[in-house]
């Protein structure tokens, strides 16, 4: 009952074997505890921020070095894992963010102002690369382990990823309102450290050789680039909501952190449900990753334009509007981020790079430097433009992003389905 409930089809999963089931259940546990402990801060630590002396500017900030640690620790240790060790790279991962995620809880004694300012960003900048290690391991092993069905794997784990993105902000912001700042960051942190032995005892140690091969190589494509400013997009969109959702929710509707977090869930779940059909879809018929990244590109950027709404549209803002345009972005995230991570592998050995877990871990590396680049950019830029204009017209700033992302690709694969017809 499991697998079509994943989105495997039924020979898939017949031909399992019983350490890939393991690696499975590992992947999922990795994903679900490390988002969950990510997504608790939306709903509330914004405002606590501001409280403690921090601006709105600020707080994007402190969200955007986050990205910046994690791009930079994505590109080391991608293009390392092979020296490092997956299996020992993905477990110190998971036990440093556990052990961020308590100190992050205990940042409410510091001083406000500076001190509490300066801690928040070394904490959080350390919890990144422990977040790069765990999630560049993950991804690169997940490909390895299931090479000819990485979309649908991937696809499936992302359903846990949802889960921990859905629960992460109601449960965050109810133990906020109900026992106070501490309480989520320590219930989650030692959550997650209960993950670091499960998966020292689950894990498979695999080795490989180390590769020539280099970032800048993958670079060189014109194809893999265009795939990586479409990543780069959606992950902008989804750092600006984690920086100004809940500050523009609070401010204009009068919601309670918990009923942020609850609106939240309006993004993640149908995310989570969107991803392992849109997994086994493009692993079945591959061509179609291109067209789904198009598709799903327009329908994030209509989106954000209807957030606000845009305030040239004159559409005055409602809550089941703001609910509604969250559930379409949330559903089309799925569609178009799911099939960038194969479609890289895909095109790094069509230009000859060596098959193994080397050339994996550069592209797991790749795709979360470039994630990252857009979780800085997204929180920082998003929050400029809302504290000098208004969340609404920083909104139509990410749609335009994504609709330049959709104009692009659609031309270069119309060209590409030229050439291939002459």
């Amino acid at each position: 009952m499991l697998g079509p409930l994943l989105g495997f089809d039924k020979n898939i999963v017949l031909m399992m074997t019983r350490q890939q089931v393991l690696t499975l259940m590992s992947m999922a546990s990795v994903n679900f505890s490390s988002m969950i402990c990510y997504s608790i801060l939306g709903p509330f630590f914004p405002n606590e921020a501001i409280k403690k002396g921090a601006s709105q500017t600020t707080v994007g900030l402190i969200f955007g070095c986050y990205a910046v640690c994690n791009l930079i620790g994505s590109l080391v240790l991608g293009k390392y894992i092979v020296q490092i060790g997956a299996k020992f790279m993905l477990v110190a991962g998971l036990f440093v963010s556990s052990g961020c995620t308590i100190m992050f809880g205990l940042l409410d004694r510091a001083p406000a102002g500076p001190a509490f300012i300066t801690l928040c960003f070394i904490v959080r900048s350390v919890d990144a690369v422990g977040f790069a290690a765990a999630m560049t391991s993950s991804f690169a092993l997940t490909a390895k382990i299931f090479p000819n069905n990485v979309a649908t794997v991937l696809g499936s784990l992302e359903i846990f990823t949802g889960l921990g993105l859905i629960l992460g902000p109601p449960v965050g912001g109810w133990f906020y309102q109900s026992f106070g700042y501490e309480v989520p960051f320590m219930l989650l942190g030692c959550f997650l450290l209960v993950m670091v032995p499960f998966n020292i005892y689950i894990l498979p140690s695999i080795d490989a050789v180390p590769s020539k091969d280099s970032f800048f190589r993958l670079l060189t494509h014109f194809k893999i680039v265009l795939i990586c400013y479409a990543i780069f997009t959606l992950s902008a969109g989804l750092g600006f909501l984690d920086a100004t959702l809940s500050l523009f929710a609070i401010e204009k509707f009068k919601l309670t952190p918990g009923y942020v977090g609850l609106i939240m869930l309006g993004l993640s779940l149908p995310y989570c449900l969107a991803s392992p059909l849109m997994g086994y879809f493009t692993d079945k018929y591959p061509a179609t990753r291109r067209w789904f990244m198009v598709m799903g590109g327009i329908i994030t950027a209509l989106g954000f334009c209807l957030l606000g709404p845009a305030p040239f549209l004159h559409i005055p803002s409602q809550l089941w509007l703001l609910v509604l345009m969250l559930g379409l972005i949330g559903f089309s995230l799925g569609m178009t981020a799911i099939p960038t991570f194969p479609e890289i592998i895909t095109c790094a050995y069509q230009n000859g790079f060596e098959e193994g877990l080397s050339t994996l871990g550069m592209v797991s590396g790749l795709f979360g430097a470039v994630w990252s680049m857009g979780m800085f950019y997204g929180p920082i830029v998003g929050g400029l433009i809302t504290q000098h204009l208004s969340f609404e017209w920083a909104a139509v700033v990410q749609a335009g992003l994504g609709f330049l992302a959709v104009s692009i690709i659609y031309n270069h694969q119309l060209d590409e389905t030229r050439t291939s017809l002459i």
